[in-house]
């Protein structure tokens, strides 16, 4: 390698780089530029072209130009306490110009007489001469530091307090020590897609000669960060699926035949699709690695299920891991009728289970087919016989190594696993979030469902009548209605707060109705307790928190109404209303906002006008931007920092194509060291990814 490389500038500190020791130093850092590759990634926000200049003589008044002359004279004067005014003359043997500076002293010092300099400002007639005041100036004599007059100007984002200027002037020092930048990307690709080479990218990127550079500098840069991740999750998944061993689980054993059979209603298209693509994995000799993305109602339940007798009918056990004990509860709830159809042992474990001995051996002894839990399952004490499929529930509430522990407990060839969730995930964030997982999409709802009727209404006392009007309508009815409420802070101990003093209100309120609440600080016997009601039809006003986002299955509820709803973020919207209209019968679903922001009012709207969750899900990442998505990514996950991949999807496509077929022929990447160097040191080396021997 003839220069620097981006992975050994990533481990150059900032400190490092002229200008930048001390108080800015620690500022940037801060602000997460910690290293020299954070400051060349850190790009302009936008460009002025300056490159125009005019003679002293043609100055236009009242517009900003670039003039170029001769230092003739500097003053300094200092007329009262706290204000210090330069003044300096310039000629270009056209004319002469007056420049003046404000509290900037050290202008004396950078521009002594004879100087050749550049100066950028808005021109201005004072007293009969022209004049501009505090103009951008560069001196001409060191070229090497113009860096604002005279050519295309860079505006950086201010980072940590520290303007743009001194973050212009740092990575023009930092360039000028690590150029020229090696280049990872093997030659072929390059000139395949037509891409500069990344020393010119970041040259140009950064200080551009001509402002048509900055288009394919910035292709370059943003193709680097996605094919990076793409390359990252290729050789994760040849070292999971393809390069691992795993179960060929036989698919003659019948228990999946006859389930189906049992069931009271038929299949949707999309749920046999997804069964075949879940059975083939399952009897190849390479682990299953999948992700199940299906609406709320779509018949995931039935999926999963056929899934785990899959496992169970060729003599191995299977589990299914749930984010919370109410939504594991819930699932054993759904999933024990079903396996008892078919003559299958099913237990539920979570952190209060009073039988947890009991399971335990069961689940060592292999007398339990199923396991049905929480984080319960993952931790010490619990092993299983022969594990075959782990389902993880709402994965999006755990993070990658939980799922790593989960199929750990597994002795001999690694278990299948299937990630399911009802949060629709955008094409796009699948390729990134989830690349090194196949994904089947239940797209398909089964018949009789009803849509359920949404509408945003002010919290006036006129509105909240009309509310509490159809509550009771639909209490008489024998219907259900949860409250959920507003999310005071990222605290569950405010959330149950806020849940318990709404509980004590809505007592009040409908005084004549049966009122329940469940909130995550409940004891979990205290929580079964509400949810045993609730089903059993005792309650017909359930106030909640979020705790009720995910899993909760009441066909009989047929209102939800959400307090402060423009605090909630679109998924999770969706997901709540998601909790009614699983009946047959007609649902509804209150939002009650005052909205403050643009984004709450465009999300609201959003709920109001579709129930498509996926057209929803491309509606949040629109409003909320990719950094507030990546905000809750998986550990690992780096942030894109150029790259956005609404606005650059046909690069992202690009970039996964090219990775997946250099990881293809180079697994390990042997061939491609310096790649695999960079993607370790830029995506960080925790055991997630560090994948690469």
């Amino acid at each position: 390698m003839t220069g620097r490389s981006l992975a050994y500038l990533n481990r150059i500190p900032i400190e490092r780089v002229q200008g930048l020791t001390g108080k800015r130093g620690a500022n940037l850092r801060k602000a997460g530029i910690e290293s020299v590759a954070d400051l060349l990634l850190h790009v302009p926000r936008r460009y002025v072209d300056r490159s125009r200049t005019v003679p002293l003589a043609e100055l236009p008044l009242g517009e900003e130009v670039t003039v170029i002359g001769t230092v003739k004279k500097v003053s300094i004067r200092r007329p009262r306490r706290n204000l210090t005014i330069i003044e300096a003359t310039i000629d270009d043997g056209s004319g002469v110009l007056t420049a003046i500076w404000f509290n900037q002293a050290y202008r004396e010092r950078q521009l002594g007489e004879g100087t050749e300099v550049a100066l950028s400002g808005m021109v201005e007639r004072y007293r009969g001469r022209l004049q501009m005041s505090s103009p951008d100036a560069d001196v001409l004599d060191r070229p090497s530091e113009a860096l604002t007059t005279g050519r295309v100007m860079p505006v950086h984002p201010t980072a940590g307090g520290v303007g743009p200027g001194y973050v212009r002037r740092a990575v023009h020092n930092a360039l000028l020590r690590s150029r020229p930048i090696d280049d990872p990307v093997p030659g072929e690709i390059r000139e395949r897609l037509g891409l500069v080479g990344r020393d010119t990218a970041f040259a140009d990127i950064h200080f551009p000669e001509e402002p048509g550079a900055v288009a394919p500098a910035r292709e370059r840069l943003v193709f680097d960060e996605l094919f990076r991740l793409e390359v990252a999750l290729a050789a994760r998944k040849h070292r999971q699926v393809d390069a691992a061993e795993g179960i060929i689980h036989s698919l003659e054993g019948g228990l999946v035949a006859s389930f189906l059979e049992s069931l009271p209603y038929g299949l949707t298209g999309a749920q046999e699709r997804v069964i075949a693509e879940i059975q083939r994995d399952m009897a190849s000799p390479h682990p299953m690695h999948r992700l199940l993305q299906g609406e709320v109602g779509s018949g995931k339940t039935v999926v999963a299920m056929a899934a785990l007798l899959t496992a169970v009918q060729g003599g191995y056990q299977a589990a299914v891991m749930a984010p919370t004990e109410v939504l594991a509860d819930q699932h054993h709830l759904g999933l024990e009728p079903l396996a008892a159809l078919v003559g299958v042992r099913m237990a539920l474990l979570t952190g209060s289970s009073a039988n947890r001995d009991e399971v335990l051996a069961g689940v060592a002894g292999g007398t339990i087919d199923v396991v049905v839990g929480t984080h319960a399952l993952i931790q010490e004490g619990v092993v299983f016989d022969r594990l075959g499929v782990a389902v993880v529930d709402e994965q999006h509430r755990f993070g990658v190594h939980q799922r790593v522990q989960l199929k750990d407990k597994a002795v001999g060839p690694e278990p299948d696993l299937l990630i399911m969730t009802a949060t629709p995930i955008p094409r796009t964030l699948s390729m990134t979030l989830y690349g090194d997982l196949d994904i089947s999409i239940l797209d398909e709802m089964p018949g009789g469902r009803k849509p359920v009727t949404t509408r945003v209404v002010p919290p006036s006392p006129a509105s909240l009548e009309q509310v509490y009007r159809l509550v009771r309508e639909e209490a008489a009815a024998g219907r259900q209605t949860f409250v959920v409420c507003p999310l005071v802070e990222d605290s569950e101990k405010l959330q149950a707060a806020s849940a318990t003093a709404e509980y004590e209100r809505l007592s009040k309120v409908f005084s004549d109705l049966r009122v329940g609440l469940i909130h995550g600080q409940m004891r979990s016997g205290d929580k079964e307790e509400v949810m045993s009601r609730l089903r059993a039809g005792e309650i017909d006003v359930l106030v909640a928190t979020t705790v009720i986002e995910v899993g909760i299955d009441i066909p009989n509820a047929t209102v939800m109404v959400i307090e402060d709803a423009d605090r909630f973020g679109l998924s999770q919207l969706h997901q709540l209303r998601g909790r009614v209209g699983r009946g047959g019968h007609r649902s509804h679903c209150i939002l009650i906002a005052d909205p403050s922001t643009p984004e709450g009012e465009q999300r609201l709207a959003a709920m109001a006008s579709t129930t498509d969750g996926f057209r929803l899900a491309e509606e949040d990442l629109r409003i909320r931007g990719q950094g507030t998505v990546f905000g809750a990514r998986q550990a690992g996950m780096a942030d894109l920092r150029l790259a956005d991949i609404l606005r650059d999807v046909e690069t992202l496509v690009t970039a996964r194509r090219e990775a997946f077929a250099l990881v293809a022929t180079d697994p390990e990447l042997t061939r491609h060291s310096d790649l695999a160097e960079e993607v370790r040191e830029l995506l960080g080396d925790s055991e997630d990814w560090l994948f690469i021997s």
